[in-house]
């Protein structure tokens, strides 16, 4: 029922309010659905502001919530289409009509998308897309292994191209639905069955494009626990470019395309051969320039004079030898010459003392019949028989008289008593 109000009675503003915020706050709260145009978030502030509009009229509300809520929906972004729980609310003091959400979802891709990164956030913890744990490539496998649908263009492209880059590369398939309900299931049997063949070195996963909800079984959580516990790296080559389903993170190696999976997974003859030629070329410049410096080195040695003159060596020890025998002779000589020098030195001194060098001089040594010389008068005696020694041979006298000289000796020069001439 409506107030009763008129120019001369007005309604005071609050009453009015009021009735407003009354009638409004009786509708209670209503799922909505809308698309989420604007997200404002601010840091340490315990609101969230979100602008939602109607998916075909031009009608746009502003809504509140907390960020536990808008975390709980999963990564939202602008532009999603999602449902959201509300109550109206009218504000007073401002008249301002808002609404506040504790429940919110993403519907449709959003839902898809915001169930996708729940999903990855809850692998990349649990260290699937860890790079450390990704095994690497081998160079030429014996046999690749193929998962993909029958009869599929990707299986022709992963297929030709790889024969056209390896012609003898050796495919293993495994048929599998790649859409559908039973997809995951066939995707995971087929892994592992080439997972348990030894000969298989490598396993590629490949499709071609689709949307979201087409991709999902290469999302799934069981195929992506299945990879990461294959013992044999895995290709994973699913759509295009643009497309990224979780499989993409957890394979050992992410192809763009399957065409780029077979690129992947075997060399290119022609550039491996080319590579061969480069190497064997390579391989003969170093060949040439080791003979060369062997050569350069073994010429060296031929011109060294111990190989050009063998008796060399035997010539500069024959002349060394030479030189000190020539030096030994010298010392020698030299040595021979001062002792010579000495033994004449001691020869002209023995002369000096000898009696023989007085008796030259003109003395006369006389000995007694004893032999004994005789240097005193008081050892002669008159009719005593002396011998004489003289410069150029001996006398036999008689002493006639003995004059002893007073106080002085017979014969100042005499030698010593016992000496023999």
């Amino acid at each position: 029922m409506g107030l009763e109000s008129s120019p001369e009675q007005p309604q005071p503003l609050r009453v009015v309010t009021q009735q407003v915020k009354q009638w409004i706050e009786r509708l209670g709260w209503v799922w909505v659905e809308g698309q989420l145009i604007e997200i404002n978030r601010r840091a340490r502030s315990a609101t969230v502001f979100l602008t939602l509009r109607d998916k075909l009229a031009e009608v746009s509300v502003s809504v509140t919530t907390g960020p536990q809520v808008l975390d709980a929906a999963g990564p939202l972004t602008e532009g999603a289409t999602v449902v959201a729980h509300l109550r109206p609310s009218y504000y007073n003091p401002a008249g301002r009509l808002s609404y506040h959400c504790d429940d919110i979802r993403p519907v449709g891709e959003g839902r898809l998308l915001a169930q996708l990164e729940q999903r990855k956030r809850m692998l990349q913890a649990e260290g699937l897309f860890d790079p450390r744990r990704k095994k690497p490539l081998p160079f030429l496998p014996r046999v690749v292994g193929l998962v993909t649908a029958a009869q599929s263009a990707a299986e022709r492209d992963v297929v030709e191209n790889a024969r056209r880059r390896w012609p003898a590369v050796v495919f293993r398939t495994c048929h599998a639905q790649v859409q559908g309900v039973n997809a995951a299931a066939q995707v995971m049997d087929a892994v592992s069955t080439l997972d348990r063949d030894e000969e298989v070195d490598v396993i590629v996963v490949a499709r071609g494009g689709g949307s979201i909800e087409d991709l999902l079984p290469f999302s799934d959580e069981g195929v992506l626990r299945t990879v990461a516990a294959c013992r044999t790296p895995v290709v994973s080559a699913i759509g295009h470019e643009s497309d990224s389903p979780i499989l993409d993170l957890v394979a050992d190696h992410r192809a763009s395309t399957p065409t780029d999976a077979a690129r992947a997974v075997v060399p290119d003859v022609a550039a491996e051969t080319e590579l061969v030629a480069l190497a064997r070329s390579r391989l003969d410049r170093a060949l040439l320039h080791r003979l060369d410096a062997e050569q350069h080195r073994l010429a060296e040695l031929r011109g060294r004079r111990v190989l050009t003159d063998p008796l060399a060596a035997f010539t500069v020890h024959s002349e060394q030898l030479d030189g000190w025998r020539h030096r030994l002779g010298r010392a020698v000589e030299q040595h021979l010459r001062h002792e010579a020098t000495i033994v004449q030195h001691l020869v002209a001194r023995a002369r000096s003392l000898s009696p023989v060098a007085t008796l030259e001089r003109g003395y006369t040594v006389l000995a007694d019949d004893d032999g004994h010389t005789v240097s005193t008068t008081s050892r002669l005696s008159a009719q005593q028989p002396v011998t004489a020694w003289l410069r150029d041979g001996t006398a036999e006298l008689v002493v006639r008289s003995v004059h002893p000289a007073a106080g002085e000796p017979a014969t100042p020069t005499d030698p010593d008593p016992e000496e023999q001439p």
